[in-house]
């Protein structure tokens, strides 16, 4: 266990790679598919967490926006870099989120294939 969390790229290539392996080798059973939907209801947790995040910093982002373009006495230079620190952050999560989407929707064709095979 890493001190600061677990890899989450790494965390879902594993687990993918151990399905498409089950799959491949034909050793699907329901324990495997028990634990498959586990780990979707994880990374759904995960992403929904993600998604309440973006939406509460694009939120904060727009208000400062708003405040550096109506108010510039108040907001100025300070104001000016919190929004690209913000942006940047933003950015970063755009891009986790975006991993997270699509590793959720590739897991639910496996989860199909696993149901067709069990």
């Amino acid at each position: 266990m890493d001190t600061f969390g677990i890899d989450m790229k790494k965390y879902c290539r594993n687990h993918e790679e151990s399905i498409r392996m089950a799959l491949k080798e034909d050793k699907c059973s329901k324990e495997l598919l028990a634990l498959h939907r586990e780990k979707i209801a994880i990374l759904q947790h995960e992403r929904l967490a993600h998604l309440i995040v973006i939406v509460m910093v694009v939120l904060v982002e727009v208000f400062l926006v708003n405040l550096v373009l109506i108010h510039p006495d108040i907001g100025g230079f300070v104001g000016a870099v919190v929004m690209l620190a913000l942006a940047v952050l933003l950015g970063f999560y755009f891009r986790h989120y975006f991993f997270l989407e699509n590793t959720v929707q590739r897991w639910y064709i496996l989860l199909d294939k696993l149901e067709s095979k069990g």
